[in-house]
């Protein structure tokens, strides 16, 4: 835990209405939860209003299109989080497009409403990732702060589409601010997969474990969503994009070896990486390569972090 309580979520001292995509996933529902929490009106955009219905608060309002928005829906706040799962089937051209339609497909259709609505709204905050900047060769361990130039391989690609698009809505007068996550620790996502060789007793570094990991508690991810929506709400100048990443950076081994000592469980079982490729082709560069991707530009405005390493941060997951 770290020394101090962790700090309250709070978006704001005015009461707004905050558009979440994506609010029955993992970080869109915390997110949803703490905005209600907080006095903010929500609406979200789903595939199943009736399902998210059930999920979501009684206070959140659910639609299955833009389209069902009226004049008199004044958004004040976009937090674009929609997109399919980026690990899973082999990254063929179908499976590509599916990626691709979920992320900048929405995006665009977000943008479209944007253009038409009498009033916009002030900040557009839209997802992305730190496979923005490609992948960094094992025992590269120089910084990617957030003007590091993207590669030429898909989920870099990707990620440039995604913010591409969201980026053509301040063409209407709207700030938008692209948030580039790194691994997201919390209750949910990616890590209970993860521990579940850890804790199996079956843990051990993963094609060598010297790949930087980039990640960031889902807590600490919530708190600086918030601090964008206050800096705009106090209108204060916000970036065009941010690395939601935790400051100190990790390799794999490292991180993977602080969850066992945590759990008490031994850590000495390594993955090749051959097997790893095999299996998930393309896709394994998301596994096998890393980025040290850090949070320079949330670190410049004064954000401070409750969970900035690795070990502080699962300390309070695991136990």
């Amino acid at each position: 835990m770290p020394n101090n309580a962790p700090h309250a979520l709070h978006f704001g001292d005015q009461k707004k209405t905050v558009l979440v995509t994506g609010a029955t996933g993992f970080i869109g529902g915390l997110l949803t939860r703490a905005l209600v929490d907080d006095g903010h009106q929500v609406i979200a955009l789903t595939r199943d209003p009736h399902k998210a219905g059930t999920t979501l608060q009684a206070k959140v309002r659910c639609i299955r299109s833009m389209d069902e928005l009226t004049n008199a829906d004044n958004v004040d706040v976009i937090v674009n989080l929609a997109g399919a799962r980026i690990l899973g089937a082999r990254w063929s051209e179908q499976r590509k497009q599916t990626l691709r339609a979920s992320r900048v497909g929405l995006t665009n259709k977000l943008v479209a409403w944007i253009a038409k609505a009498q009033s916009k709204p002030r900040l557009l905050l839209s997802g992305s990732a730190v496979g923005y900047y490609g992948i960094q060769a094992q025992g590269d361990t120089s910084e990617l702060t957030e003007d590091a130039p993207p590669q030429a391989i898909f989920m870099s690609q990707l990620c440039q589409e995604w913010e591409k698009a969201a980026s053509a809505a301040r063409s209407h007068g709207v700030t938008v601010a692209c948030m580039r996550f790194g691994m997201v620790l919390g209750h949910g996502g990616a890590l209970p997969p993860m521990m579940l060789p850890v804790k199996m007793g079956l843990g051990g570094p993963l094609g060598g474990g010297k790949q930087m990991l980039a990640w960031i508690h889902v807590h600490d991810l919530l708190r600086g969503i918030a601090h964008l929506i206050r800096a705009a709400e106090d209108d204060k100048p916000v970036a065009t994009a941010y690395n939601f990443t935790a400051p100190h950076s990790t390799t794999q081994a490292e991180f993977s070896g602080t969850a066992a000592r945590i759990l008490h469980r031994p850590f000495f079982f390594p993955t090749p990486a051959l097997p790893v490729r095999l299996l998930l082709g393309e896709q394994a560069d998301i596994v096998l390569e890393g980025q040290r991707a850090v949070p320079a530009q949330l670190q410049k405005e004064g954000f401070r972090f409750d969970y900035p390493t690795a070990d502080e941060a699962l300390r309070d997951l695991l136990s």
